[in-house]
């Protein structure tokens, strides 16, 4: 992983500590004291103090360390865990190391302080100190950024502090759990899992009809073709992959995130649940594509297929800003999706954006369906009377939205898991093979 050098906070270098200068001057003041007063049991208790001077002198330091800090691992799923590591180079004559970091929300590190120091031997000519970290949502963050401080033997000499820069740590969302046994309406590729609506080699039986030439032996129907006197086969329809899009909402979260062990909101929801689809998919070699609302800071993350695919859509929800909500420009609002391509939506439906571009793609012909992401369990209002009030009218106008994209032909279902989108693909797909269906 990348590392960071750091920097001092000045160009002293290493300076005697507290406790050295006290003992220095506690030493020869009791000395004057002891040759002016006739008091040779003051030179006794100074006794101690010069030795320590002495001993933490004779082990003064000559050289300067060099700090350094990097991530174990800089990109980790929720709930996963890394270790900042600070090395010192050059670190002879050490003794003591401390390193204090920042925290930061949704990162727990061990302990939650983030103060961590450890001893070093004698013999060590370099020092690492390790800091353990846990992260508790999807997102990118910043990390590791704080001060470093070092002790030379007996507490005599210390170097720094010096501040240490900070890495970014990328937490990949968990995907939900997820699984779908309905086909796709409209596979359009090659090969894959899904059964097409023209004849080819694969498992889903079409028919049995007589032997042509080109068929396969291993197709013979041998009960029929002995019953018949004729040779027939089975037919089976062409299995192909499948194309997906999915479009998350980012520009409205509601609810409060309490990371993977808490609540999740809104957004937690679609950032989760896309992941859960994406890894389905791709899984069965269908090609997906990844879209976000209210975020012009990515790029839409194009169609494709295989498992690195799955880690550039879980990269890209990763860095998905929530509550970011900032208008699109006409060129960056078009979505270029090719004809077959299923739409699936994940959002809250609290927004005319989000319910515009539903109804567009829907409008082009696509096959659209909206998850919707609103947790069931939210407080909305609390205790005060006039949140619960402006709620009611929130949820009101969301209603309204969710009528208009209904009238239009879009189907809208909860995100409730496993077989969340079974029934509405089988409803699209016996709409595609109805006569006057949509293709």
């Amino acid at each position: 992983m990348p590392s960071t050098s750091a920097e001092p906070e000045d160009e002293a270098g290493w300076r005697p500590t507290a406790s050295l200068v006290r003992a220095s001057l506690s030493t020869a003041l009791l000395a004057v004291l002891a040759l002016l007063a006739g008091r040779p049991d003051l030179l006794v208790l100074a006794t101690p103090l010069l030795v320590h001077a002495a001993a933490a002198f004779l082990r003064r330091p000559r050289g300067t360390p060099t700090v350094r800090s990097r991530l174990g691992t800089d990109t980790l799923r929720e709930g996963d865990g890394t270790t900042l590591e600070v090395s010192l180079d050059g670190a002879s004559g050490v003794e003591h190391a401390v390193v204090g970091v920042a925290s930061r929300r949704w990162l727990a590190a061990d302990p939650p302080s983030g103060f961590v120091s450890r001893r070093s031997t004698p013999t060590e000519s370099s020092l690492t100190v390790r800091l353990p970290v846990a992260s508790l949502r999807w997102g990118r963050r910043p990390f590791g950024d704080g001060l470093a401080g070092v002790l030379s033997g007996w507490s005599g000499y210390e170097w720094g502090p010096v501040r240490l820069g900070a890495h970014t740590l990328t937490t990949l969302p968990i995907p939900g759990r997820f699984d779908s046994a309905a086909a796709f309406p409209h596979p359009i590729g090659l090969v894959g899992s899904h059964p097409s609506r023209r004849r080819g080699d694969g498992y889903e039986f079409e028919s049995i009809r007589a032997f042509r030439p080109g068929d396969r032996l291993r197709r013979v129907q041998w009960p029929v073709s002995l019953r018949t006197g004729e040779l027939h086969v089975t037919s089976t329809h062409a299995e192909e992959d499948a194309g997906i899009l999915l479009v998350v909402d980012g520009g409205v979260e509601v609810g409060a995130s309490g990371g993977l062990p808490g609540a999740a909101s809104s957004l937690d929801v679609a950032v989760r649940a896309a992941g859960a689809v994406a890894e389905h998919h791709l899984s069965r070699g269908d090609r997906v594509g990844l879209r976000v609302l209210g975020s012009v800071r990515h790029e839409p993350v194009p169609m494709s297929a295989g498992r690195m695919h799955l880690r550039r859509v879980l990269g890209a929800l990763a860095r998905v800003v929530p509550g970011e909500n900032r208008d699109l420009d006409p060129e960056h609002a078009r979505f270029r999706v090719s004809a077959g391509t299923v739409v699936v939506v994940f959002s809250a439906m609290l927004s005319q954006a989000s319910v515009a571009a539903t109804t567009m793609l829907a409008s082009r012909g696509l096959d659209v369906v909206v998850v919707d992401c609103l947790p069931g369990d939210l407080d909305l209002g609390g205790s005060e009377p006039q949140f619960a009030l402006a709620w009611r009218m929130r949820l009101l106008e969301r209603r309204a939205l969710l009528a208009r994209a209904e009238r239009a032909g879009i189907p809208v279902v909860a995100w409730r898991g496993p077989g969340t989108l079974d029934e509405v693909m089988r409803r699209l797909r016996r709409r595609a093979v109805a006569p006057g269906g949509r293709r």
